[in-house]
């Protein structure tokens, strides 16, 4: 049993910054790929970010590269999701997810991918 819970979402003006966190409990993620994942209303769930919690490689969808930085803190089992320069079109509910890396080879999983889901929190840019 595995447990996530995100925060640090809120209401954020367009330009602005927000750091996500996603505290896990329950068991190792050493072989776990870590995965920030967002939904707007009406829409499919899409990757944002994913990061191996033992090598450190990261991955980015390509509308926030260079923007956002995913990283964890393994001594308080933590993942963050740093996010620069927000635009309007990026609110959403952001989900932090938990996946075993030998189902993800290339360390970018899709939503099917995760085993793990948290209840997501809601990030509301403002122009």
């Amino acid at each position: 049993q595995v447990q996530l819970v995100e925060s640090g979402g809120g209401l954020v003006q367009a330009g602005g910054s927000l750091r996500l966190s996603c505290a896990a409990s329950g068991r190792t993620f050493s072989n776990y790929v870590m995965a920030w994942f967002r939904q707007a209303p009406g829409k499919e769930r899409e990757f944002v970010a994913s990061i191996n919690w033992s090598g450190g490689s990261t991955y980015y969808a390509d509308s926030v590269k260079g923007r956002s930085t995913i990283s964890r803190d393994n001594a308080k089992n933590t993942v963050y999701l740093q996010m620069n320069n927000l635009k309007a079109e990026e609110t959403a509910v952001y989900y932090c997810g938990a996946g075993s890396g030998i189902k993800i080879p290339t360390g970018v999983p899709v939503a099917h991918d995760m085993d793990y889901w948290g209840k997501g929190t809601l990030v509301t840019v403002s122009s």
